[in-house]
């Protein structure tokens, strides 16, 4: 028999509590187990003061908006996910999102999308995310309603003076293209950055906010720390995007807000710095880059 601490859906131990408490920039508390109340309480517990819930479809969007009514250190971003756009549009015939969807095609996108835009003048919520691009999940037929989709968000946090944030995954000229031809909200976070050195000063010139999850701290991952070690201390995030990216060395068990420590004291590692001033930076960052 396996230890307990071996089984994989046993949930990392608290780790110590950081001195100067931090955001968890990106989560999906919808997604973990126990109820939001036991999630925040945890978190709090250990150094982890807010959290920004987010919404990848007009459910999870709307769940993130009712959670950030009722506490008072939950904000909420909503979007439909790069993958979603494609699946209201051209259906979803194998249940991945959880619901086998005929094609709606462009009314059911302009539906979805509305709802979303109702949902982003809320006052708690106070961004417009995660959207962008995701060319490993949705093949060529979804790419042009991805980018219509992203495009439609991007203009819809402009509208409502909203932060941007951004979901990029093996689309990063893509990604980086759109913005560009838009024009980025004047505050745009790129949630679990996976870009290289070259890219993060890119970002940077553009005063775009990278935040960085569980994978920074594995070992193979030497790239995203060499991006890491060039973006400006006052652009730097961190987040869990729990469950999913557990940081090392519980990689593979269930993430939750409150193992946002592990990941900030590797950051400080690899930057050379003190763990109390990186944490007091990323909390100044956070509140800045979503007006908290």
């Amino acid at each position: 028999m396996p230890k307990k601490d071996d089984d994989r859906a046993t949930p990392p131990p608290l780790p110590a509590p950081l001195a100067v408490a931090v955001a968890d920039s990106h989560t999906h508390l919808d997604m973990q187990s126990g109820t939001p109340e036991e999630g925040l309480a945890k978190a709090a517990s250990v150094g982890v003061a807010t959290v920004v819930q987010v919404g990848c479809d007009v459910p999870g969007s709307r769940w993130a908006a009712d959670l950030a009514a009722r506490f008072e250190q939950v904000h909420a971003a909503v979007a439909l996910h790069p993958n979603e756009a494609p699946r209201i549009f051209l259906g979803d015939p194998d249940g991945w999102s959880g619901q086998r969807r005929e094609p709606g095609g462009q009314a059911a996108l302009d539906a979805a999308l509305a709802e979303i835009d109702a949902l982003a003048a809320l006052p708690q919520v106070l961004a417009v995310g995660e959207t962008g691009l995701d060319y490993f999940r949705t093949g060529p037929e979804g790419v042009e309603i991805q980018k219509e989709s992203f495009r439609r968000h991007i203009a819809m946090a402009k509208r409502h003076g909203k932060a941007l944030v951004i979901h990029d995954r093996d689309a990063h000229e893509d990604v980086i293209a759109v913005l560009l031809e838009e024009g980025a909200p004047e505050r745009t976070v790129f949630h679990c950055y996976s870009g290289d050195a070259e890219m993060a000063k890119v970002c940077a010139e553009h005063g775009w906010y990278l935040s960085f999850a569980g994978p920074v701290t594995f070992k193979a991952n030497q790239p995203l720390r060499d991006a890491l070690a060039v973006t400006p201390l006052d652009r730097l995030l961190v987040e869990t995007d729990a469950p999913f990216l557990t940081p090392h060395p519980y990689r593979g068990r269930p993430n939750a807000p409150y193992l946002i420590p592990v990941t900030v004291r590797s950051m400080a590692d690899t930057l050379g710095l003190a763990e109390d001033e990186l944490a007091a930076a990323i909390a100044e960052n956070t509140a800045r880059a979503f007006g908290y």
